[in-house]
C-alpha cells in the first residue's frame, strides 16, 4: 500500500499525456517542485480538472509510485478566474523562471512562502504593482536559489516573503539595481 501525502501547492502549468491524463507541474510545500501524473483529469467528469487549473493554488493529495509521483486529490484554494490577466501573465512567467531554474524535489520553506505571498498579492482584486511584485518575486527567487546575495544589494527584502506597499515602494526605489543583478544572475544560470 502506497503513503499518501497531503500538501499546498502552486500548478506552474502542465502537458498532456495520453488521451485523457496529464502531468502537473507543481511546486509544493513540502516536497518542492513536483512532476504528478493526473489520471483522467482532461475528462469533463474529473473532480481535479478545476482544481488544478495553470496558476492556481490547491491543496492536494500525492501518492509516490515505482515510476514517479500521482495525483490522488486535490481541492482548490485559490483560483484564478477573477484575476487581472496581468497579474495571470506576471504569475505566468514567474512559474516558467521556476520551471527552468529548480532541478529536483527538496523542500524550500522559504521559496515556497515566496511564491505563495506573490500569488496572493496577484490575486488581490485591486493590485496595480504588478510589475514591482514581479521584480521582487524574481529576486527573491534568485537570493534562494544563490544567485543573488542579499548583502550585495544591502536590502531587507530577502528577509521576509510579504508584498506591502513599504516593501513593493522600497523596491521601486532600488528598482534598477534589482533589475540589473536579475538580468546578471539569469544571464549565469546560461539556462
Amino acid at each position: 500500500m502506497y503513503q499518501k501525502y497531503h500538501t499546498d501547492a502552486l500548478v506552474l502549468g502542465s502537458r498532456e499525456s495520453g488521451e485523457a491524463d496529464r502531468t502537473v507541474v507543481l511546486y509544493t510545500r513540502d516536497f518542492g517542485l513536483v512532476r504528478a501524473r493526473a489520471s483522467a483529469i482532461r475528462h469533463e467528469r474529473s473532480k481535479m480538472r478545476y482544481a488544478l487549473q495553470h496558476y492556481s493554488r490547491a491543496h492536494v493529495a500525492l501518492v509516490r509510485g515505482k515510476s514517479g509521483w500521482r495525483l490522488a486529490g486535490a481541492q482548490a484554494d485559490v483560483g484564478v478566474q477573477e484575476a487581472d490577466p496581468r497579474a495571470i501573465m506576471a504569475f505566468a512567467r514567474i512559474a516558467e523562471l521556476m520551471t527552468r531554474l529548480v532541478a529536483g524535489e527538496e523542500a524550500h520553506t522559504y521559496l515556497f512562502e515566496v511564491l505563495s505571498e506573490a500569488h496572493g498579492a496577484f490575486m488581490r482584486e485591486a493590485c496595480e504593482h504588478h510589475a514591482t511584485i514581479e521584480l521582487v518575486c524574481v529576486a527573491r527567487i534568485l537570493y534562494a536559489l544563490g544567485y543573488i546575495s542579499a548583502e550585495a544589494l544591502e536590502t531587507a527584502l530577502f528577509t521576509h516573503t510579504a508584498y506591502t506597499d513599504v516593501h513593493l515602494q522600497e523596491a521601486e526605489a532600488m528598482r534598477g539595481e534589482l533589475l540589473s543583478s536579475i538580468n546578471r544572475a539569469i544571464s549565469e544560470t546560461h539556462l
